[in-house]
């Protein structure tokens, strides 16, 4: 297993992205610290993993609130020992899409960026010191293809603030690789495209118009998303730090 006795914080664990990366990072044997807002669904995803032999245990943590981020991973270390992986998964807003920049309200636009950065600063540099201590760790990020679209996606889509936030965490993840590396930190960004498992309803016409634009002529899936974050989370990505891991099946080309 590729991270067993590694202790795993997922923020938004109760999430499409947040809860199947849990539910693989213990298959692989790590013991999982579910973070969020709903304790019953993390309670559920818990319910799960305990079912298929892992170990996790949920937690109500507010991931935009320093005191909360704090408090919940100074409580991880005194029971578990130490932190050694963060993921934040934490929703920022991706429904304040679809509508033209020159008609979105200045709010509509922050609001997907100053929540993107504040929670991934805050979960990413809490983690941060507690890893520090020991010399190593594992700080994961995330963002989207909307950070990097083409010309032909940027037609298409109205991204709002969300493009500009995705651009942001990804800048924040190159930022911290390279004042962490120093310490035995390392930094990932995964780059996902839309996943289709993650959307209400039928997918329909934009899904064929997006997966048109792949070089896969499909989109990823949630478990690709868990296996991609277990490697960059293991010791086969030793030498891996801030990277930006293109999981778009090629709808993106860097």
């Amino acid at each position: 297993m590729l991270l067993e006795n590694r202790n795993a914080v997922v923020y938004g664990a109760a999430g499409s992205i947040g809860s199947a990366v849990a539910t693989t990072f213990a298959r692989e044997g790590a013991r999982v610290f579910l973070a969020g807002r709903t304790r019953a669904k993390m309670e559920a995803v818990a319910d799960a993993i305990a079912a298929a032999g892992g170990a996790a245990e949920a937690a109500e943590v507010d991931a935009l609130d320093k005191a909360s981020v704090e408090d919940h991973l100074a409580a991880v270390v005194a029971k578990a020992g130490a932190v050694d992986i963060t993921f934040n998964a934490v929703w920022i807003r991706g429904e304040l899409q679809g509508t033209p920049l020159v008609e979105m309200t200045l709010d509509n636009f922050t609001t997907p960026v100053t929540t993107g950065i504040a929670t991934h600063f805050l979960t990413a540099t809490a983690a941060a010191r507690h890893m520090a201590k020991r010399g190593r760790g594992v700080i994961l990020t995330l963002s989207s293809s909307a950070s990097a679209l083409s010309g032909r996606d940027q037609v298409f889509h109205s991204t709002g603030g969300f493009g500009v936030a995705c651009s942001a965490i990804e800048s924040l993840s190159r930022t911290l690789a390279g004042q962490l590396g120093g310490k035995g930190i390392r930094v990932v960004c995964l780059r996902p495209d839309a996943i289709p498992e993650t959307w209400p309803g039928e997918p329909g016409e934009i899904k064929r118009f997006m997966e048109a634009g792949t070089v896969l002529g499909r989109m990823p899936r949630l478990s690709e998303v868990g296996e991609a974050a277990v490697f960059a989370a293991s010791d086969r990505a030793s030498a891996m730090t801030g990277a930006i891991m293109n999981l778009s099946c090629g709808s993106i080309l860097d």
